[in-house]
């Protein structure tokens, strides 16, 4: 028998703080914050830092080091010491619940799953990037992409339900949790087996291949989802997570209902993108892609479109999609191009150019000037500024607390 002793003082007092945190007066007025600017009521421009490199920071913050014995303990104490700091160095608009959840364990919860084609990969000496073998080559092909299995391992789930309530008792709730929300990109995986190079040239002269492939995938999505729902094993869609590469999800126009039984997509947010097809129009972006996800981006309650890819020159085509609430903004969009065509329709997920952050110097004042150009061309829109993508930080865990400090500095004196 395990004695987790040792991992168990460690999580109890991450978790006493975690609760103390949580249960402060301010996290419910981020909370409503977060509603009100998904109900597109116009609120200031919500903020938030995300796919931030940990390893730089760790290496610097020793706080951030697990200390747990156990694997999977190891990893709730992770997801909590980082939590605890990015609250402390830059929460910005952030939510710390005073809850831990423990996740249903199950597959697959997203698009990214096992369609039983195994990419092959062509690397290159000395090179950092891989070309992809097409394994997709005729209409006959096809029929090789299978449906992922979908499964759940309901000990396992309970097992770490009961020893969560164990190591967490009379400090901090715990909750199971199943599917709250996943993404439905088919080009992010098909592109994989199919190459992007010769994806672009086949819209031309193999358009037929091309749709056979983004159809057979939305079908596939649909029939996971459908799997997913009859198993139970999603949860509502409204809460403290991030929808798509966009802000958190919390709104009162999705059920609020924890444990729910019988929750289906209309009661969560969907999401989607095709950052494969960036540079192609419009037009094209509609007939072999949007056609095909759209009916299962319409089987969400709300949806959020995009991710690193520019649209503010789609924004009249993704108007097509009934539920669509959010729309990505790229570092390369052009902003004012998508003010003009966007009222109080949707939110403008705006994402600011991470590279700041990369250079030799870091300079406030060029992140304070980028957000009060970007909000000037936004034109008083529903918008949300979302800092993803960081690749380094150049070992100096500061620069993203003066970013966080400059950023809301211009948004709370609007």
């Amino acid at each position: 028998m395990n004695d987790f002793s040792h991992d168990k003082q460690i999580l109890r007092e991450l978790g006493k703080r975690k609760y103390e945190i949580g249960s402060l007066s301010v996290q419910q007025e981020i909370v409503s914050l977060w509603k009100r600017l998904n109900s597109l009521e116009h609120v200031r421009p919500l903020v938030l830092i995300t796919e931030i490199p940990w390893h730089e920071i760790a290496t610097k913050r020793h706080e951030l080091v697990p200390q747990c014995r156990d694997r999977f303990l190891a990893q709730i104490e992770i997801g909590l010491r980082r939590e605890l700091y990015q609250w402390d160095h830059f929460a910005c608009d952030m939510v710390v619940e005073p809850v831990i959840y423990s996740q249903v364990v199950c597959d697959p919860t997203s698009c990214y799953a096992d369609y039983g084609l195994e990419p092959q990969l062509i690397r290159m000496p000395d090179a950092k990037d891989v070309l992809y073998e097409p394994l997709i080559k005729s209409l006959d092909d096809i029929e090789k992409i299978k449906s992922p299995k979908v499964w759940v391992d309901v000990d396992l789930t309970l097992k770490r339900q009961n020893l969560l309530d164990e190591i967490f008792d009379g400090v901090i709730p715990v909750e199971t949790r199943g599917i709250v929300h996943q993404w439905h990109t088919p080009w992010d995986v098909a592109v994989r087996w199919y190459g992007v190079e010769r994806l672009l040239f086949d819209m031309y002269d193999n358009p037929e291949l091309v749709k056979g492939v983004v159809k057979r995938l939305c079908d596939l999505t649909g029939d996971v989802l459908d799997l997913q729902e009859a198993d139970g094993l999603r949860d509502v869609g409204t809460g403290n997570w991030m929808t798509g590469s966009g802000g958190l999800g919390f709104t009162d126009e999705l059920p609020n209902r924890r444990g729910m039984s019988n929750v289906t997509p209309k009661d969560q947010w969907g999401c989607g993108n095709a950052q494969v097809f960036s540079e192609v129009s419009p037009e094209f972006h509609e007939e072999f892609s949007l056609r095909y996800e759209r009916p299962i981006l319409e089987r969400f309650g709300l949806t959020y479109y995009g991710c690193c890819e520019p649209l503010h020159h789609k924004i009249d085509m993704l108007k097509s999609i009934k539920n669509l609430r959010k729309i990505s903004m790229s570092p390369q969009a052009n902003l004012n191009i998508a003010a003009e065509h966007v009222t109080d329709e949707f939110v403008l997920s705006v994402k600011p150019n991470p590279a700041y952050l990369a250079y030799d110097v870091f300079k406030p004042d060029q992140v304070i000037a980028e957000t009060k150009k970007s909000l000037d061309a936004l034109n008083n829109c529903c918008a949300e500024i979302i800092l993803k993508d960081i690749t380094t930080i150049r070992n100096e865990p500061n620069r993203l607390d003066l970013w966080a400090d400059s950023v809301m500095s211009v948004v709370e004196n609007l």
